[in-house]
Order: structure tokens, then sequence, then C-alpha cells
């Protein structure tokens, strides 16, 4: 059997814009909305304290027709390494024979699509005249979500971000400015001066199982966007709960994982308190009021990571990138 690699630097050389993984990402949710998609939750181990290896398997039907599987790591005992956060590779198979047809780099992909479904959930439930977003936690993620968000927010004049590691600061100032050409960035010296009177929030935070949620609901305005891509680690969960709409990315995937309780305890929203899911919004079943403060809760869901994938290899083979080698 025969199978394509496809290195990272080989997938950075192709220079994706964020607004292609953000088309294929909004397409993966109207997908599942629609009830093309066979994804169940993310299944995980956990070798270390507050750190997971997942794998994440996705069929997405319908005229995507693609299937494969993420096994994804997040190790925050890395940072103090000098070594990533996450890592993972990402193999797609053929859905007619089940063969594996390529497997690459899955760090490009878990931080781009990452960003792409804030995007995206900022085009659905944020005011689109939104003129400040804030960033928690400037690491890699931190990078992408500002660059999508703002690519969903064309108004946005100022980002003001926080992180308790000075250094980061600015490094996430010189890789973001590329894309801010007219936004000012602002680096706060405190999480509760970053998020006063910003339009979005948006935490990308280590995801931990004993969470400070440092984010305090009093700071927030009672208009704006809370998004939380660090699972319950950030927002108190007054920001979640009293949501005047609530939404996550997969329900199933939420449910799943509060049920199992490492999660979303203490006061996170139940299913009753759920609005609806990003499927739900993206196929255009529901649609949230952009009034009082929302939230969303962004997990990442194997979606993305097919979608995206299957993007890369359509963009490599073209390209004449990838090398095939013998199973």
């Amino acid at each position: 059997m025969e199978v394509m690699l496809i290195s990272q630097k080989e997938i950075e050389s192709l220079k994706i814009p964020v607004n292609e993984v953000m088309d294929v990402v909004e397409k993966g949710f109207a997908l599942k909305g629609e009830g093309n998609m066979e994804m169940p939750a993310k299944i995980g181990i956990h070798p270390r304290k507050d750190c997971f290896i997942h794998a994440m398997p996705c069929y997405a039907g319908g005229k995507a027709d693609v299937a494969g599987i993420k096994w994804v790591s997040g190790f925050p005992i890395n940072q103090a390494k000098g070594l990533p956060y996450i890592s993972g590779i990402m193999c797609l198979n053929d859905p007619e024979t089940g063969f594996v047809r390529t497997i690459m780099d899955a760090n490009w992909i878990t931080a781009w699509r990452t960003g792409a479904a804030s995007g995206v959930c900022a085009k659905h439930m944020a005011d689109p005249d939104s003129e400040t977003l804030a960033v928690v936690g400037l690491g890699v993620q931190g990078r992408t979500n500002t660059v999508a968000i703002s690519a969903a927010l064309p108004k946005l004049k100022k980002v003001k971000v926080y992180d308790k590691f000075q250094p980061q600061i600015a490094k996430y100032t010189s890789l973001v400015k590329q894309d801010l050409k007219d936004t000012e960035i602002v680096a706060c010296g405190t999480v509760e001066e970053t998020v006063r009177d910003a339009d979005v929030v948006v935490t990308c935070t280590p995801i931990v199982a004993d969470p400070d949620r440092f984010v305090k609901n009093e700071w927030l305005k009672d208009e704006m966007l809370a998004i939380a891509v660090d699972y319950d680690s950030a927002f108190d969960a007054e920001v979640m709960s009293k949501a005047t709409a609530f939404v996550c990315d997969d329900m199933n995937q939420y449910l799943w994982t509060q049920e199992h309780g490492a999660y979303f305890q203490n006061g996170y929203p139940t299913e009753s308190q759920i609005f609806g899911d990003m499927g739900h919004l993206c196929s255009g079943k529901k649609k949230a009021e952009l009034k009082g403060r929302r939230g969303a809760v962004l997990m990442g869901i194997a979606s993305h990571d097919v979608l995206t994938a299957d993007l890369i290899y359509g963009k490599a083979i073209a390209r004449g990138l990838g090398r095939i080698v013998e199973i």
C-alpha cells in the first residue's frame, strides 16, 4: 500500500490563507447541522497531570465525502521545556476502500482550524461592528484566533492582549502584526485590564482539570461575545451559564465530556441551557440574536481536522508536494 507523507514544512509552504480554512470549517459545521456527519466524541488518555492525547475520528458525508482521524496531544508541561504545547499527526482514509491515503503533520492544522472555528463563531455571534478584541493567552492559538477573528470582523481597531509569560507578548506581536496592519495592539498588565470594554474576548490558555476560571463575569461588558478555546479553564461559570445565548461546537461532545466529569462542572451550562451548537447556526437551523452577553465553548472537533487536511491534500497534489512511501 502506498501512502503520501506531507510534512509541516510543506504544509506551511502552501501559505493557505485563513479565510480558506474558515470556509472549510464552516462547511463542516453546516454538514454536521444537516446530519451529514459521523463524529463520535473524542476519546483520550492522560499520561501526566493536565496532559492529554486524543483520538479524533470523523466522516464528513454529502459533497465532502472525507474520512480521517487526528491523534493529537496537549502537554502544558512542555512550555517550561521550550517545546510546543500541541503536537500530533493527521491521517486521511479513502472513504471508498478504507485505505490510508495520506499521513501529515497535524500541528499546522490544529493551530489554524482552531482559530478558524473562532472566526466562524464571531461571524455568526459577534456584533459585526465590533471594534475591540481581547486575547488572553498568546501562544500559537492566541495568534491564529486573533487573525481569524480579525478576518471575520473587519471593523476591529484594537486588540488588547495578555499572557502571564511576558516574552510571549513580543513574539505574538511580531507574528500577528503582518495580518493586523491597521489594528492597534495593546499589551495589558492584568487579565481584568485586558477584557474590560472588549466587544469580543477569546481565551487561549492551557486546558486543566482544576481550573481557576480567572476571567470574572463582572469584568465583561453587558453586550459582548465570550469565546473559550480552553474548555472551562478561564471563564467564570456565570459568563456562560447566564449568557443570552450559549453555544458549543458540538452538543454531543460537550455533553459527553460534561457527563464524564472532567470538565464543565460547577455551574457551566447543562443541556437545557444550551441554545444550540455551531452546526445549528451554520446550517441555518438556528440564529442567535446579537443581544446581551453571548458565550461559546469551542472544544475543537474532528470535522475541522479532516476538512482542513483534505484542503491541504488537494493543494499538495497540485503543487507536487509530499512523498510517496510503501507500507
